[in-house]
């Protein structure tokens, strides 16, 4: 996908860059059994009407695309890409060959239609898209939608946004060392799975919006700062913060509190 200005022919327009999305299918709705019907997300409650979720409201309707993390021994071919609306990432048809059905999964990059994906325990080609366990793979390898369990339902956890990948550092005994996307050393066994290549659409995060009125269809309301409000309503209100550190509008502090669990 290619990052392109767009000509200025409007004032919104003056400053947007956008992703050439020629490569996607325009067909998305084909599959009705693997998309859910999902509402606007108000960010109200139900009952009441009160704000239960602060800068969300409006925007564009959505489908749900049921995504596939949790594929296990399987050989399938891409038929066709797709946008998602509620992941950066790009996703892809797949037609199981075993199981004779279709799925989601999410893509790594230089996969296209026509290409081909196994996913087993046994060694495989190194083959971008293909998915396998971590002993596999070799030292210094990319790979992406890394599993946390070996069984359950939280099959992919780490790498799963647009761009991003997994190093394999180190192999000791039967766990291996890897380099999350943000930079943090983990150990992991080597049984569990992971898709070798890094994830598709790695230029998202250079996309401009241009304007204000692009990020409402997205469903998100404007942060106000909390110095421009009144005592009454943030504790920086006043047009000071009264010589207190910095503070959610609840008082908690938001500069130097840990917030990482020590357990992760």
């Amino acid at each position: 996908m290619k990052l392109v200005a767009l000509n200025p022919t409007t004032p919104g327009s003056r400053h947007q860059y956008n992703l050439t999305k020629n490569l996607l299918s325009k067909h998305n709705n084909i599959f009705k059994n693997l998309t859910l019907n999902v509402f606007k997300n108000t960010g109200r409650s139900s009952n009441t009407g009160h704000i239960t979720s602060a800068h969300k409201g409006g925007g564009c309707k959505k489908k749900f695309r049921k995504v596939n993390f949790n594929s296990f021994r399987t050989k399938s071919i891409v038929l066709m890409l797709n946008y998602d609306p509620y992941r950066n990432a790009f996703i892809s048809v797949n037609f199981d060959f075993y199981s004779k059905f279709f799925f989601y999964s999410t893509t790594t990059q230089t996969i296209f239609p026509g290409s081909v994906s196994v996913c087993q325990k046994k060694k495989l080609e190194l083959f971008f898209g293909n998915k396998s366990i971590l002993i596999n793979f070799p030292i210094g390898a990319l790979i992406s939608n890394v599993s946390k369990l070996s069984f359950g339902h939280e099959m992919s956890k780490y790498s799963r946004a647009a761009g991003t990948y997994c190093q394999i550092i180190q192999k000791k005994n039967q766990k291996i060392q890897i380099r999350l996307p943000s930079g943090k050393f983990v150990l992991m066994f080597s049984n569990l799975f992971a898709t070798f290549g890094r994830v598709s659409n790695n230029k998202s995060n250079l996309v401009l919006l241009g304007k204000a009125g692009r990020n409402r269809l997205r469903g998100i309301r404007p942060c106000v700062r909390g110095v421009a409000m009144n005592p009454v309503d943030h504790p920086h209100g006043g047009r000071t913060n009264g010589g207190r550190a910095s503070v959610t509008p609840w008082g908690k502090l938001t500069k130097g509190k840990p917030t990482v669990k020590k357990n992760e």
